[in-house]
């Protein structure tokens, strides 16, 4: 009988120091296995939360305005500031003279707290509309105080919708503001046109005092011509079919329009960003190669000025510092 006996003992023997490892585990307190490790969850998200913080403008308040002379705005809220605007001397702007007056003499009005006009700027591309209203801004502010000093505010056409928006956050500033968009026009269906018509109107709390509205675009009326003659086509009384949309530009006080150019005001912008930079080339080289370039190009502009200029100074090798 004793050979028929099965020896189990050597097996018992793992299965009890299975049964004294678990024991010591469900023994230890859950904290300390999964302390540490929130600690380091909470660390990383910690981290993460500050990289986005930094990288994302935080929402615009007044009390942001003091950071720089010009912003652009989101429709999210967000005002950026822009450290360095990209424009151009005014004296470089030729061939615009009566316009450059009439709008530095309408933004230094409103700089000075007096009545002063929303302004559209339309006509021939390249003819220094944008870059007019940014000089302008900084002209004005050159000899101002801080405190005194105009802040310019780029809206994109795309977010015309959130104009409203940024016109409560304006309003409650103790800053005067320009709001600029530049190529303003609409086309289609597109009824985001009311937004602006409903700032430029005023509405019931009205257009803010520290608020004035500067456009650009290539049409007098901000829409295309086939958007219109559409609109008369189909209505049963044409005239004021349009009339809402046409009269757009009718709450623009002023209308400065913007030509093309002569060669001699062609000539007359290339020789003084040629003074301006230092290119030294002989004057008839400078006439034939600027009147070969605007050829080419098939027009003649402020634009294709400073085109060839770009061209004119890499060739010779002059950096064009202080743009």
């Amino acid at each position: 009988m004793s050979k028929k006996v099965k020896k189990t003992a050597p097996r018992a023997a793992p299965r009890a120091a299975s049964r004294a490892l678990a024991k010591t585990a469900t023994k230890r307190p859950a904290s300390s296995l999964n302390g540490a490790t929130a600690e380091r969850i909470a660390t990383a998200l910690e981290a993460i939360a500050g990289h986005l913080s930094a990288a994302s403008p935080a929402a615009a308040s007044p009390e942001s305005f003091g950071s720089a002379d010009a912003f652009v705005w989101h429709p999210d809220g967000r005002l950026s500031p822009v450290p360095r605007v990209s424009r151009v001397d005014l004296g470089l702007l030729k061939g615009i003279d009566r316009m450059r007056d009439i709008l530095i003499e309408n933004t230094e009005r409103f700089a000075d707290g007096l009545p002063a006009n929303n302004a559209l700027l339309w006509g021939a591309r390249g003819m220094g509309k944008s870059s007019l209203v940014k000089a302008t801004h900084a002209s004005i502010n050159l000899d101002r105080k801080p405190a005194d000093r105009l802040k310019l505010i780029e809206i994109h056409r795309e977010d015309i919708e959130s104009l409203p928006a940024l016109m409560d956050l304006l309003r409650s500033s103790d800053f005067r503001f320009i709001v600029f968009c530049d190529d303003l026009s609409f086309d289609g269906n597109d009824a985001s046109y009311k937004s602006l018509k409903a700032v430029l109107e005023g509405g019931i709390e009205g257009r803010p005092d520290n608020v004035i509205l500067y456009a650009t675009s290539n049409r007098r009326h901000l829409l295309a011509r086939e958007m219109i003659e559409n609109e008369r086509s189909t209505a049963i009384n044409p005239g004021e079919a349009v009339e809402e949309k046409v009269s757009l530009s009718d709450r623009f006080g002023l209308w400065l329009g913007f030509h093309r150019c002569s060669q001699d005001e062609y000539l007359a912008m290339v020789r003084g960003y040629c003074g301006h930079f230092g290119i030294k080339i002989a004057d008839d080289d400078l006439e034939r190669e600027a009147l070969e370039w605007s050829t080419t190009r098939g027009s003649r502009s402020g634009r294709v000025a400073w085109q060839f200029t770009q061209e004119l100074a890499g060739r010779l090798g002059v950096r064009l510092s202080g743009k």
